[in-house]
């Protein structure tokens, strides 16, 4: 075997102008083909490590799918608001271990602002149980304070103490600005590549205080101690409604029980849904994108095997010297057929190893990028159980391929026999 493998190597290096370009495509097609698999699947995660450590998300009655993006990734618009009432009611639940409001419907300059209270700092989680953490300034204590997330500040060149004017709406251009209330930001939070990064967190009573009308202008209350970098003691009144809240509980076993009896909460509408199974509903509506990707790199998979192929049946006739020799030297037809295949396997394996090599340098350069931009944790090592399913795919097509010209050597060889 030793032998015949050292011949399989010296007639690639005699062709190695030709080989190294099928080498380069099949490299080429396995970064490709590997990297959108891995992508895809580290994606999945990602997306669903967005929120994590929440059990239920409850909002007024509209699709899950509706409810999980306004909610969690701040895309569109609620249906209708839930009321002060009904959220104190579900959070008492004995089964609710912590509550976490979120007041949506006005904007910064096109960042969605968030209002919210403690509890969004305390128990909010994203990626592997990952905490919220402040890069400067502290959390709101202040009914006008606000704490921006990192692209807000970074984008808009904030820093703690400036003063920020809300709109509302969420357009990018508002003409309602509320000027005369205006925030002031004593807290900058840490990038965790979430649509937390894009949002302006303010406390819910200084979403009450802001709306209110007929009520004294901005720096008339006295100041309390405590009462946060803008001069104001927190409101002490509580607002109408909010636009969702998150839970969690303190056994998972009562999830569904709880969310039955929130989706048939006999005061107003609700709807709770599981994070989880909103999400996978969600790849389920993006699964043809997911499969033209798939598509895309199996095509350039099957152009780089086909140029294999193509390559080995070319050299066939530069090889009539090297092949007539082997048969003088007594090698049966077989032997040429497993020689044409050995060389199509090595070309192959060597395509995976520089392929997958480059990858994962690839992943190792981009994996910080990704995650601060787009929150996507993935993991440099390429080698999964399914990529060695594609491994194992790719080489089988290789073989399959260059059966073709080494049928066509070995049935040469069985006629000159006769």
């Amino acid at each position: 075997m030793p032998m015949f493998l050292r011949l399989a190597v010296k007639s690639l290096l005699n062709r190695r102008g030709s080989v190294l370009m099928s080498l380069l495509a099949i490299s080429v097609a396995i970064f490709v083909l590997l990297g959108i698999e891995h992508i895809r699947q580290q994606a999945r995660t990602s997306f669903a490590s967005t929120v994590s450590g929440v059990d239920l998300i409850v909002g007024a009655k509209t699709g899950s799918t509706n409810l999980l993006l306004y909610s969690v990734f701040r895309i569109g618009a609620p249906t209708d608001n839930i009321s002060w009432q009904a959220y104190q009611a579900i959070s008492s639940n004995q089964s609710v271990a912590w509550s976490i409001p979120i007041s949506l419907g006005d904007s910064h300059k096109g960042y969605r602002v968030i209002g919210t209270t403690d509890s969004f700092f305390e128990h909010f989680s994203y990626g592997k149980q990952r905490s919220l953490s402040l890069a400067s300034g502290k959390l709101f204590e202040g009914t006008f304070d606000a704490v921006l997330g990192a692209e807000v500040a970074q984008s808009l060149g904030y820093e703690v103490g400036q003063e920020i004017v809300l709109a509302h709406g969420v357009a990018a251009t508002s003409f309602t600005l509320h000027e005369n209330r205006p925030f002031t930001v004593v807290g900058i939070l840490a990038p965790t590549g979430t649509p937390v990064d894009k949002s302006v967190h303010v406390p819910l009573d200084g979403i009450e205080a802001m709306h209110a009308t007929g009520g004294p202008a901005f720096g008339a209350s006295p100041v309390v101690p405590g009462g946060g970098a803008g001069g104001q003691a927190r409101a002490t009144s509580e607002p109408a409604s909010i636009t969702a809240f998150m839970l969690g509980l303190h056994s998972r076993l009562s999830t569904f029980k709880l969310q039955r009896e929130i989706n048939s909460y006999p005061s107003e509408p609700l709807l709770a849904i599981l994070p989880g199974v909103a999400l996978a509903e969600l790849w389920q509506m993006m699964g043809m994108f997911e499969n033209v990707l798939r598509l895309i790199s199996a095509l350039v998979l099957l152009a780089a095997v086909l140029g294999l192929g193509a390559v080995l049946l070319a050299s066939i006739r530069e090889r009539r010297h090297e092949i007539n020799l082997l048969r003088v030297l007594g090698a049966p037809p077989y032997y040429l057929f497993l020689l044409i295949e050995l060389e199509a396997l090595l070309v192959c394996l060597a395509g995976v190893v520089l392929g997958v090599s480059a990858l994962s340098f690839g992943l190792i350069l981009v994996e910080e990028a990704l995650f601060t931009r787009f929150g996507l944790y993935l993991d440099p090592s390429a080698f999964t159980p399914e990529s060695v399913k594609i491994v194992a795919l790719v080489a089988g097509a290789a073989l399959l391929i260059a059966a073709i010209p080494a049928f066509r050597v070995y049935s040469e060889a069985k006629l000159n026999e006769h």
